[in-house]
């Protein structure tokens, strides 16, 4: 028998606040349109978060909701694990912050940072913590206020992003070893920090700068989808499946035309690709989770499907997980 970290619930928050395209023009002045946006990117609308609510305030809303989702109380969880960029403080970190906000008091918390595949490094590490024996019950959240790190001078790259988080509950089951089994199947991670001034912050705890999200566009959509394409490959072939066997992809929601391009190159038609873009904009480590979620509540994601996720992001950082919900 194997061990496998199975899907137990999801969940989802987004703040109230919706920012449809045409505030970029109309109450910023900035020389952009609803057309020029959609057209570059399949982005309508996403949303940010109010004055004073951070990112460990939309962690735990989506906590509350997976642990609704799978049934369960924040003391049946032995781990918690966020993966954000933009956490409310130097430290503590996020996690122990939303720990202590669910009032989940055992086991442990920690952050992952990989920017926008923060998601895909924290399952890694939530699969290793289960398959290891050192966890039963493991909550990856993503979640990200991308909103007060974006220069709204800067065109090309606020109208991108938005604020939200998602949450997966992974529980230990037994499994025979086989692609049929439920669970996570495969891991592929991989970076390269020769890429890292194509996506960056410019700023930190060690400059003592705030900073804003800098963006070499073209050569970060060059990269996604070579990238995101060969790591859900090698996923796929660690797992024993093939892209003709995926129900549904679940990519990072960056741009519409990287998401199309991607399944493209995997063969993968988009009626079996979950798309929220539209919707959220790019909320890095938040976009798969919330996918997932949406995904699970449009009734499009069902038990015993097989969901492939890959994510690209600063670092440059990429990687998939191959998954049978």
């Amino acid at each position: 028998m194997t061990t496998r970290a199975v899907v137990r619930g999801v969940g989802h928050y987004l703040p109230d606040r919706v920012v449809p395209n045409a505030y970029f023009k109309d109450a910023l002045k900035l020389d952009t349109s609803d057309e020029w946006i959609v057209s570059r990117t399949g982005i309508e609308r996403r949303h940010f978060a109010a004055e004073g609510e951070t990112t460990s305030d939309l962690a735990e809303k989506a906590a509350r909701a997976a642990l609704a989702d799978a049934g369960l109380e924040p003391g049946d969880l032995d781990a918690l694990i966020v993966a954000t960029s933009t956490a409310d403080l130097t430290f503590p970190s996020a996690a122990t912050m939303v720990q202590g906000a669910l009032g989940m008091d055992r086991g442990y918390a920690f952050d992952v940072q990989a920017v926008c595949a923060g998601f895909i490094y924290g399952l890694a590490n939530a699969n290793a913590l289960i398959v290891s024996g050192q966890a039963r019950r493991v909550m990856i959240i993503g979640a990200e206020t991308f909103s007060r790190i974006l220069d709204f001078d800067d065109r090309a790259t606020c109208v991108l992003f938005g604020d939200g988080a998602g949450a997966l509950v992974l529980e230990a089951a037994e499994g025979a070893g086989t692609p049929a089994d439920r669970g996570i199947l495969s891991v592929d991670l991989n970076s390269d920090g020769r890429y890292r001034e194509l996506l960056y912050v410019d700023g930190g705890v060690s400059t003592q700068t705030t900073g804003f999200l800098r963006m070499e566009g073209k050569e970060v959509f060059r990269h996604a989808v070579e990238k995101l394409a060969k790591t859900a490959d090698v996923a796929l072939d660690r797992a024993g499946l093939t892209s003709a066997e995926i129900d549904w992809i679940v990519p990072h929601q960056a741009n519409l035309r990287i998401i199309k391009s991607t399944a493209a190159k995997m063969g993968v038609d988009m009626d079996r690709v979950v798309v929220t873009v539209q919707d959220h904009g790019n909320t890095s480590a938040a976009s798969i989770p919330l996918a997932l979620s949406v995904g699970k509540e449009r009734g499009q994601i069902k038990q015993g499907d097989v969901v492939a996720t890959e994510a690209i992001g600063g670092g440059l950082a990429w990687g998939a997980v191959i998954l049978r919900w």
